[in-house]
């Protein structure tokens, strides 16, 4: 079992920046991908950003947004720079055993943070 906890929510203009943090707590994240998702009012949740051995990224934040993790601190990162106001969402990290690709579908990731708030104004 993982429990993952995220903190780094908040309000920033356009064009600022944010990190993400999300540690967990039960089991290490050895063996695990990572992945952080969004939901706007709404909309579906959607998928943000996922780190294995490789980094994936979601169209609408590539080059924007980038993926880190640390496995001695348990952690993963999303660092968030250039922030649209399309950006605002509730933002959620995630975690499900290793697989050959990244999953981009909610459904196949077993493990969910609660939702942090992100919100950018114009």
């Amino acid at each position: 079992q993982v429990q993952l906890a995220v903190s780094g929510g908040g309000s920033v203009q356009a064009g600022g920046s944010l990190r993400l943090s999300c540690a967990a707590s039960g089991r290490t994240f050895t063996g695990y991908m990572l992945a952080w998702f969004r939901q706007a009012p709404g909309k579906e949740r959607e998928f943000v950003a996922g780190v294995s051995y490789y980094n994936e990224y979601g169209d609408s934040v590539k080059g924007r947004f980038t993926i880190s993790r640390d496995n001695a601190r348990n952690a993963v990162y999303l660092q968030m720079n250039s922030l649209k106001p399309e950006d605002s969402a509730v933002y959620f990290c995630a975690a499900r055993p290793d697989s050959v690709t990244i999953f981009t579908t909610v459904s196949q990731w077993p493990y969910w943070s609660a939702g942090t708030q992100v919100t950018v104004s114009s």
